[in-house]
């Protein structure tokens, strides 16, 4: 099983079995679509749009935003070698920025990755969520 660096103390990405570092840099990315979700105690509206828009300034591989005064959705595609990697930069990227875009100090409580074929079969199915558009940080 190989861990990252920064999940339960893992030694980074050659902690599984001989040979498994070496086949996993031989795998190409991939991009997933990943929806974050966050909440907390209530904050002015202004000011969780202000943080928003400066994490997606900071980061603009941020499609959408929605926010309300207690909670938001962020939604973004990720390149990551596979499911294990998108989403611990999923998980990580509310806290890592919270100081530096001044985001609320919510906690998530959702997270979805999938792979870009199964989201384009949920889109085509009518299942998946809306595409991103229009792209930017909106109110629910």
């Amino acid at each position: 099983m190989r861990r990252l660096a920064s999940v339960e103390g893992g030694q980074g990405p050659s902690a599984g079995p001989p040979g498994d570092a070496e086949d996993h840099q031989e795998q190409e990315s991939r991009l997933w679509h990943v929806t974050l979700s966050v909440s907390g105690e209530a904050a002015p509206l202004t000011e969780v749009r202000r943080a928003l828009e400066q994490l997606a300034h900071d980061h603009p591989f941020l499609l959408t935003s929605r926010y309300a005064t207690d909670h938001a959705e962020i939604r973004y595609w990720e390149e990551a070698l596979d499911l294990r990697d998108a989403a611990a930069v999923a998980l990580r990227l509310w806290g890592e920025h919270r100081r530096t875009a001044q985001l609320p100090p919510w906690e998530i409580v959702g997270l979805e990755v999938i792979g870009r074929e199964t989201y384009h079969q949920r889109i085509a199915a009518g299942q998946g969520p809306v595409p991103a558009a229009p792209v930017g940080v909106h109110p629910f």
